[in-house]
């Protein structure tokens, strides 16, 4: 009898297939490296994941990203973006993420009719729908498709369907891009990018695997996982962080004692804001 982690499998396959030849936009996280494997899975050859090697992906994700496409032969294709010569996206207001998403999917698309490609897909799922993410109103500009969201499948539905197909990334830690660590309305530059992402390289070496480095200009906020928050506590822990974080230029160092929740900054903006839309 079919199981229902196989029912799904078999319906996201037929879906697949429906799309024809396909590009895949692809980050390295759980589920646009599960929707990559799966459309290489139903499309061979006929698909072709894209990845953005942009100053705001961590250099350890583009390499972790890079090695699974190789691991499960996933053709793939690395492009540069110039989200940073936006002024729109450079003065980092709450609607940021649209200028990102538009960048890469103006580039996808042009990708997509030079090469023959009949559709571009992303990794937005069922649970997406419930957070402000300003970067769906640039797919649904793009005519960019959905196809974990078409068959319903939330974010736990990927990690079980990941596991079951025993790829190594169906544990992955969320990994949004280096600029949402940035306060709203601070500029995104380079030098920010990079000290964001040389604390959170600090705090990978040192065990911690759920986390954000908040960039709030002279102070750094620390958010840490619930259930890694005691080790965080020891005094020897928090000297470490001082000594990071103080070298990296922050004048205080803060350690957030509601512990890491995606899309924190988003909590600081005004409900308008929230409702903005894109002129």
């Amino acid at each position: 009898m079919e199981t229902d982690i196989e029912k799904k499998e078999r319906q996201l396959e037929a879906h697949l297939h429906k799309l024809g030849r396909l590009l895949v936009a692809y980050s390295g996280g759980v589920d646009s490296a599960y929707l990559a494997w799966a459309a290489h899975r139903a499309l061979g050859e006929k698909m072709l994941a894209v990845i953005a090697d942009s100053p705001s992906l961590a250099r350890t994700q583009l390499t972790d990203a890079v090695s699974f496409a190789e691991e499960q032969s996933i053709p793939l294709e690395v492009i540069k973006t110039s989200e940073m010569d936006r002024p729109e996206y450079v003065r980092n207001d709450a609607q940021r993420c649209f200028f990102c998403k538009d960048e890469l999917f103006t580039l996808m698309e042009a990708l997509r009719g030079a090469r023959g490609f009949d559709a571009i897909a992303y990794g937005m799922n069922l649970d997406d729908q419930g957070d402000f993410r300003p970067g769906q109103k640039a797919a649904n500009a793009h005519h960019v498709v959905a196809p974990l969201l078409d068959i319903r499948l939330g974010k736990e539905d990927i990690r079980t369907l990941a596991r079951h197909a025993g790829l190594r990334i169906w544990d992955k830690p969320a990994a949004a891009c280096l600029s949402s660590r940035i306060e709203y309305g601070r500029p995104v530059t380079r030098e920010a990018l990079e000290v964001v992402e040389k604390g959170e390289d600090a705090m990978r070496s040192l065990g911690f695997r759920q986390f954000r480095v908040r960039h709030h200009g002279d102070i750094v906020r620390i958010e840490i996982a619930r259930d890694e928050f005691e080790r965080a506590l020891d005094p020897a822990m928090t000297s470490q962080f001082t000594t990071i974080f103080k070298a990296l230029g922050f004048k205080f160092v803060t350690l957030d004692l509601e512990g890491f929740r995606s899309g924190s900054m988003n909590a600081l903006l005004p409900a308008t804001n929230l409702l903005q839309r894109i002129s």
